[in-house]
């Protein structure tokens, strides 16, 4: 009945645009793409990673997501994880799924992100050294 995932939205409050684009976009390295015409006045920008589509939205009552969460697999964890790092955003690693590499951080909004190896498959985790 269902297909794959066609897009996911983050949402974001009013002043953050600007702060959202530069952590996904150019810290992340996400591909912005063109957001409809007739959804541009809403404010927001669309991105793409592999076949998946992010959706960032202007929301007038936001709540960060601090439990729900998108999880990225990533080439090179630890570089990323430097990456962050360097730009004063929390790494927060978490070995609580045995041979599963993988850390938690927050976006500019404390929206948080799950980066997941990408040599963590469902059929062989493996586990970040202590």
């Amino acid at each position: 009945m269902l297909g794959d995932l066609d897009h996911i939205q983050l949402a974001f409050p009013a002043g953050a645009e600007s702060r959202m684009r530069a952590y996904y976009c150019d810290l992340l390295g996400m591909v912005e793409i063109a957001k409809p015409a007739a959804l541009q006045g809403r404010g927001g920008f669309w991105t793409r990673v592999g076949a998946l589509e992010i959706h960032f939205g202007k929301d007038p009552d936001f709540h960060r997501a601090t439990k729900a969460h998108p999880a990225f697999r990533v080439a090179d964890i630890d570089r990323l994880a430097r990456l962050l790092t360097d730009a004063g955003f929390p790494v927060l690693w978490d070995t609580a799924l045995p041979d599963v590499i993988r850390f938690f951080s927050t976006d500019p909004v404390g929206n948080r992100i799950e980066f997941i190896s990408a040599e963590t498959s469902r059929g062989g985790f493996l586990r970040h050294p202590a």
